[in-house]
């Protein structure tokens, strides 16, 4: 029995001893400030399973939605910038929205203030997101697209004119 508790007692040991080194490496916080957003995105997959498994009734899809979203949206933050989010914080009213859009297809009888209050906060989200996207170098894309445009328009009916005016004959 000595033998055991001895062997035990020194993998607790052997492992305590990694762990600090780890932790002063900064291994740890590393993960931490990299890998947080699994907070939300776990329980938000958690709670899809729960349902799928019938587990869970249908109301639970409103916070799966929501954690769900969040958590992509957190991690895409995370790895690309935190400057991101100047562009891409509409999405947090469009996790509500996934939530309660969820909850709206797969609860029977299906809910009817679920539908308009996802479609509103979806219809509010998107033009937000649009504009607050715009707000960035966007407009020097759409400003090019539209020279283009009006460039090809001009030139294009000038030639289309000129060819029926030839073929026509005087």
């Amino acid at each position: 029995m000595s033998s055991r508790k001895d062997l035990a007692l020194g993998i607790f040991i052997v492992v305590a001893g990694v762990v600090i080194f780890l932790g002063k490496l900064g291994v740890f916080g590393f993960l931490g400030r990299t890998l947080w957003p699994l907070v939300l995105l776990l329980p938000g997959i958690l709670l899809h399973l729960l349902f799928f498994a019938r587990r869970a009734s249908a109301a639970i899809l409103i916070p799966a939605g929501i954690l769900t979203v969040y958590g992509l949206l957190f991690f895409i933050c995370n790895f690309a910038g935190w400057g991101l989010m100047a562009v891409l914080w509409p999405v947090l009213m469009l996790g509500i929205a996934v939530g309660m859009y969820e909850y709206y297809v797969f609860e029977t009888p299906r809910p009817a203030a679920a539908l308009p209050i996802a479609l509103g906060l979806t219809l509010l989200s998107v033009p937000i997101f649009i504009f607050s996207w715009l707000s960035t170098g966007a407009f020097y894309i759409i400003a090019l697209i539209l020279i283009a445009a009006g460039i090809w328009i001009i030139f294009g009916r000038n030639r289309s004119k000129r060819q029926n005016k030839w073929s026509r004959g005087w």
